[in-house]
């Protein structure tokens, strides 16, 4: 059978869909729009093979709408207005309720492609569903992105993948034939890298190579079947996360030549240059921060850089920013203080703002009390005078700590001889 099997036992139905309960359980977001046909346009966001595809076809035929699909690999705006307008006749014609307009890899069409969906998703005549692997922020056009709700779809967990086996050894016509026994999951589970698209074909492998009609699963068995570095890089799957985590954790520890070996993978196995460039885009704050602020600067221009340019010049800035914050002094005082300081509103819950800060538009504000005793540090030596900043609940609370590096030393004793004690600097 040439239909492989996770096409074959793909669920038709809600009931039949495994994991996602946030979208589609009981309370789940999407179950009430479904099951009432009230569907608006939305992104399915989410790592590959957790089901965004199915969830799609689902809804189609929940709401009993027309299903168009397209993918974003091999159309272009001439498919789309093709589509667009079958979809407009459609509707029209046979149903009250417009079709769905299914795209899968959404973030994959150009700004042009996806500008050319606006029209038809602004005046209903469809009901968009874009699949997407990349953050919708970053790779759907904020027209488009606002006229779409974004439902987020979680990666597999172990129950998830270890119900998708059994329902293959149950319910596929084929597997059903054959006896086989679940004795350990392990290593197709790791292997999977919470993928449910590549569990079952991983499975499926397994089983023909066997050539047997009684199959007991083990993880030595898979691991002596399955060649596990048949692909040096999966943009997509878990070794995606895997390189790209070793590349910022040598970055972090300040090992120039560990960064450029994973960049070179992730470069050699064609990532998106995007995705490298923001990743140190984060790691030059978290990991770097005022220990070098130029590091910031250094890769917001990379990454303005190497979206200009793309491969194989964008390789070499790319090595120029990732050596230079390896080699840079390190610190992770702003990202420890901003969790501090988002955990205490949680704690303190809306705190009151003092009056002296509060701004004073109108007379009877002013006649409240707000902005009264308000110090304008520029009328004062120094352009500095010290009065109270946080709500009194709170007050003396030191969330920011500087690290200990020539810079943040410096800073350390600029807010000693501000504060003095308050702050404990």
């Amino acid at each position: 059978m040439n239909e492989p099997l996770a096409e074959r036992i793909r669920p038709k139905t809600l009931e039949d869909y495994i994991s996602q309960s946030h979208l589609v359980g009981a309370e789940g977001s999407l179950t009430h729009q479904i099951k009432s046909g009230n569907i608006p346009s939305l992104i399915l966001w989410g790592p590959p093979g957790t089901g965004k595809t199915t969830l799609a076809n689902i809804i189609a035929q929940e709401s009993k709408r027309p299903f168009y699909t397209l993918s974003a690999i091999n159309s272009g705006v001439k498919d789309i207005r093709e589509v667009i307008d079958k979809a407009k006749q459609s509707g029209g014609l046979f149903t009250t309720k417009n079709p769905i307009l299914f795209i899968d890899e959404i973030h994959r069409f150009s700004k042009s492609q996806q500008d050319s969906l606006l029209g038809a998703v602004e005046k209903g005549w469809v009901t968009l569903i874009g699949a997407t692997t990349e953050n919708p922020s970053f790779e759907v056009i904020p027209a488009l992105l606002s006229r779409c709700q974004v439902y987020i779809l979680n990666a597999f967990g172990k129950q998830d993948l270890e119900q998708l086996l059994h329902r293959a050894i149950k319910q596929d016509a084929e597997l059903s034939k054959k006896e086989i026994t679940l004795k350990e999951t392990e290593a197709l589970l790791r292997l999977s890298g919470g993928d449910g698209r590549k569990l079952l074909n991983i499975f499926e492998l397994l089983i023909n190579s066997e050539g047997s009609d009684k199959i007991t699963i083990t993880d030595d068995l898979v691991t002596r079947k399955i060649q596990k570095n048949t692909v040096l890089y999966d943009k997509t799957g878990e070794q995606h996360y895997d390189i790209v985590s070793a590349f910022i954790k040598s970055i972090r520890g300040s090992d120039p030549n560990g960064a450029l070996y994973w960049l070179a993978r992730m470069i050699e196995g064609g990532e998106d240059v995007k995705f490298i460039a923001r990743r140190m885009l984060i790691s030059a704050s978290e990991d770097i921060g005022n220990a070098n602020p130029t590091a910031l600067i250094m890769a917001n221009n990379t990454f303005q850089a190497v979206t200009t340019l793309g491969y194989p010049e964008a390789r070499i800035i790319l090595s120029q920013c990732a050596v230079y914050l390896a080699t840079s002094a390190k610190s992770n005082a702003s990202y420890e203080a901003i969790g501090k300081a988002i955990t205490c509103v949680k704690q303190t819950g809306d705190l009151s703002v003092p009056l002296h800060l509060r701004n004073a538009p109108t007379k009877l504000m002013k006649d409240l009390g707000y902005g009264d005793e308000y110090k304008y540090a520029h009328s004062y030596d120094n352009n500095f005078v010290e009065q109270e900043f946080l709500p009194k609940e709170i007050s003396n609370t030191t969330f920011y700590s500087p690290g200990n590096n020539q810079r943040e030393n410096a800073l350390r004793d600029f807010l000693k001889r501000r504060w003095k004690d308050k702050y404990g600097y």
